[in-house]
């Protein structure tokens, strides 16, 4: 039996919904950076089932732009936590407040 694209908008729906409370529950950057990164492959996802099932390649292109400035942000975002771990010595959100200063 074959997978339909209806499963794989599914999958897509739970692998958002499981970052978007990642984003909103945890403190921590990284994981925060993590949860953010799930959304995007989450979308990516639901593109290509939408491709699939209209036979359409302009949102494979798409999901390749979405995946180029992923390795984008991952690149600048690990540079500022890794900037904000040296002034601070801590991931936590909630310390950011320190970094104004």
């Amino acid at each position: 039996m074959p997978i339909l694209p209806l499963h794989y908008m599914f999958l897509s729906l739970t692998l958002f919904c499981i970052g978007i409370m990642g984003v909103l529950i945890r403190r921590n950057a990284i994981i925060i950076f993590m949860c953010v990164e799930l959304m995007l492959n989450a979308v990516n996802l639901l593109m290509v089932a939408f491709s699939k099932m209209y036979v359409d390649a302009g949102a494979q292109v798409f999901v390749f732009f979405i995946m180029v400035v992923a390795a984008a942000e991952v690149a600048v975002g690990l540079a500022v936590i890794v900037m904000m771990y040296r002034k601070v010595h801590s991931v936590d959100v909630n310390i950011l407040n320190r970094l104004k200063h």
